[in-house]
């Protein structure tokens, strides 16, 4: 039998999908189900003065109303991580309702259930709120500034968080021969998944909560502390999810007030966002603005980096919020450049906004598009060549401590340019220039490394269960939301079972079924899942030895397993008559903690025309390092969707907020662009892999590393193409508007 490990397998999970058989919360419905409905707020800041519901409470079909005053046995939600601060960190109380005062809107103010998903939508708009508004704010900049309005009664700062050797970088710098410098923004972002978010929940035994999201046994845990019950009280569990990227991982006031008004009723809750709701509730990503530093001798090594961030969380702490600014950027800081000294310091402030958490990537691109500025902007004004000079400061022996303390094992991070810079034709881009210009149109190419720190959550668990049916299950504590688990998985376990892909069948995100689990998030499914995997497999090969010695009349040590089969000299009996004759089912919590290092180089190409400031992304070449590859067709599409994440970031995506009155003046996608395809060139990816040692299948993990690269690599072309007219800075969303206006402004400024 051919190794499935390394094998383009078209995904299988595709048949339903393609066919219409997949399973989304929406399409499930429950007996005697109800449906939910948010009141939300309007406003951005505001004293709640009066809620009046009687008018409601009257509508055909209502059940309940719900506000503040009614869950007083609710607990408050949690911030789940936790950062190293100067002072204490400030988790300010969240509520599952808002309680005396709403700070963005789309604050959720009372949850209304009816017999059907309309009468509860009328009665929501019959519920009367009386407001008195407060000045708001909603840079997280101007929320830290004196006299800002005040969120908290703490005040606007959540925590001060430093890291690194701040006088070592200090002194490096007063001997630099050269220093540069970048004010850089990192645009927030509103994630958008095709699937917005939808839950139901029921009460029986216990809590029951199907829902659109990952990290099932994460919101498990938290759920039980916010409902004052045991954990083994609570049941999450997830049909097929529409995407997530990182922001369906964590607790929302949505589960919380279905699972609780599940319980008052005793009847099924069912609530499915609209896409104006997920605009204005769902978490957003990214939202920061930094000053950076780069020192530099006169050869061109880097010697010191400074970064200096103000960082906007929104209005309340989300689970994963305080981490995208802090403790995973500080594993990435300087990608994979030699830099012996690097000091971070982070401020980060609430503001009357949807609150931030982990999106694709969580941190990763913000340090790397850092760095990646940085170097630019060193070639640009210090005369270096700026693809020479990431050559000469790339890590090159491994293992490489990085200044901050993460230890990379290994990599080709020069090959990796020099590879992808044939792969673009970079010899031929002065050709395409001059063809450009002929049209007059400017062209421009961007080179541009990344380096991605890839775990997630520490340790996994996988178990492996053999049925009577000679079907074997596998279950892991991971989620795809679109990944391809479902292949990749049986992949692994064909591969070290030598059965077909056949034989398996996939089960995840229940708690239910599957003990324990740390979920999506952090490109760790491969590293820490399979890893899991690898284990119960072994464990389950080890298990059957001294069964096939006795079926075999053999002694232990003459048994040797390979493709799917014990054998003892001429004799052989297979993996599944042994399971037949002893359970051989395995579980295995495997304790892992060690980071991966996914890594590449990407070359984007763009045409500007001047006039109008309209960019097209005409080329985009990609050459990246994942390891050991278990489906390359899967890491393709995973990595060609981060880069359209990316290259959305970098092009057309920006959530913009009335700085006056706080509201969302981005909020549908007549006003917010996402990325199309007619917007996307061929992505060309190629994957050379380095085996780690990080895990024993040698992987690295691929789903969040489009997304680091890309930003960086398409503004550094669209500064190349701008570059001759005086141009020399531009932020995220490089959009006409910006860019016609940046080149009218280098026009007014030039001599």
């Amino acid at each position: 039998m051919a190794p499935f490990i390394g094998q383009s397998t078209r995904r299988l999970e595709d048949a339903r999908f393609l066919v219409g058989r997949a399973v989304f919360v929406d399409d499930v419905n429950w007996v005697g189900q109800t449906w939910a409905h948010v009141v939300r707020s309007p406003h951005a800041h505001a004293t709640i003065d009066r809620i009046d519901t009687v008018a409601a409470r009257g509508m055909p079909g209502v059940l309940g109303i719900y506000t503040y005053e009614d869950i007083d046995d609710l607990g408050l939600l949690p911030c789940a991580t936790q950062v190293a601060s100067v002072a204490p960190m400030i988790v300010p109380p969240r509520p599952a309702l808002a309680r005396d005062r709403v700070r963005h809107v789309g604050d959720p103010v009372a949850f209304v259930v009816a017999e059907t998903a309309v009468a509860a939508r009328d009665a929501a708009e019959q519920v009367v709120v009386d407001y008195t508004p407060l000045p708001c704010v909603v840079d997280a900049a101007a929320a830290l500034a004196v006299g800002a309005p005040a969120l908290w009664d703490t005040g606007n700062e959540s925590f001060r968080f430093q890291r690194g050797d701040r006088a070592a970088v200090q002194a490096a710098f007063a001997v630099a021969d050269h220093v540069v410098e970048v004010d850089v923004v990192n645009n927030r972002l509103v994630i958008a998944p095709m699937e917005t978010r939808a839950a139901i929940a029921r009460w029986g035994d216990g809590f029951e909560l199907l829902v659109s999201a990952a990290s099932v046994h994460a919101i498990r845990d938290q759920l039980a502390g916010v409902l004052g019950c045991r954990k083994d009280q609570v049941r999450v569990w997830a049909p097929d999810v529409g995407g997530g990227f990182g922001i369906k991982n964590c607790l929302y006031p949505e589960w919380v007030m279905l699972l609780w008004c599940a319980r008052k009723l005793g009847r099924p809750v069912k609530w499915v966002e609209d896409r104006a709701e997920d605009f204005v509730s769902t978490a957003q990503g990214r939202d920061n603005r930094s000053v950076a530093r780069l020192a530099l001798d006169a050869e061109g090594r880097f010697l010191a980096m400074d970064v200096s961030t103000v960082a906007g969380l929104g209005a309340y702490m989300s689970g994963g919020g305080p981490g995208s600014s802090t403790n995973a950027p500080a594993a990435a800081m300087g990608g994979g450049y030699i830099i012996p000294a690097i000091y971070m310091d982070v401020r980060a402030a609430f503001t009357n906004v949807a609150p931030i958490d982990a999106y694709r990537g969580a941190g990763k691109p913000e340090a790397n598009y850092l760095i990646e500025r940085l170097i630019d902007k060193a070639a640009l004004c210090c005369g270096f060549d700026r693809v020479e000079l990431r050559r000469r400061n790339l890590v090159a022996a491994f293992p490489y401590q990085k200044a901050l303390g993460t230890v990379v094992d290994c990599g080709r991070f020069a090959a990796n340019v020099d590879d992808v810079l044939m792969l673009a034709d970079h010899a031929g881009f002065d050709a395409r220039r001059v063809a450009s210009e002929s049209r007059g149109l400017r062209r421009g190419v961007g080179v541009a490394c990344f380096l991605e720190t890839a775990r997630g959550a520490p340790n996994e668990g996988a178990e492996i269960r053999f049925g009577a049916d000679d079907i074997v299950t596998l279950l892991v504590g991971t989620q795809s939301n679109g990944q391809g688990h479902e292949t990749a998985y049986p992949q692994i376990a064909a591969d070290l079972l030598g059965l077909p892909l056949e034989q398996f069948r996939y089960i995840q995100a229940d708690t239910a079924e599957i003990a324990e689990g740390n979920g999506h998030g952090g490109a760790r499914s491969m590293h820490m899942g399979g890893a899991a995997l690898f284990n119960a497999a072994q464990q389950v090969i080890d298990k059957g030895k001294p069964v096939a010695a006795r079926l075999l009349q053999a002694r232990v040590d003459q048994i040797v397993f390979s493709a799917g089969r014990y054998a003892a000299d001429d004799r052989s009996v297979d993996l599944l008559s042994v399971a037949r004759d002893t359970p051989l089912d395995t579980y295995v919590w495997n304790l892992l903690d060690i980071i991966t290092f996914p890594n590449g180089c990407h070359v984007a190409e763009v045409e500007i025309d001047p006039e109008t400031g309209q960019v097209t992304l005409d080329r985009y070449t990609a050459v990246d390092d994942y390891g050991t590859l278990i489906n390359p067709l899967l890491t393709i599409g995973q990595v060609q969707g981060g880069v359209a994440q990316g290259i959305g970031q970098a092009l057309t995506e920006h959530t913009v907020y009335d700085p006056e009155s706080g509201q969302m003046l981005s909020g549908s996608f007549m006003d917010y662009q996402i990325p199309r395809a007619v917007d996307l060139p061929d992505l060309d990816v190629t994957l050379i892999g380095v085996p780690t040692s990080a895990n024993p299948l040698g992987v690295k993990g691929s789903g969040q590393a489009g997304a680091i690269a890309a930003p960086q690599t398409v503004i550094s072309a669209i500064l190349d193409a701008l570059a001759p007219l005086g141009v020399t800075h531009i932020d995220m969303p490089a959009t006409p508007e910006r860019v016609w206006q940046a080149i009218q402004q280098a026009r007014n400024l030039s001599p």
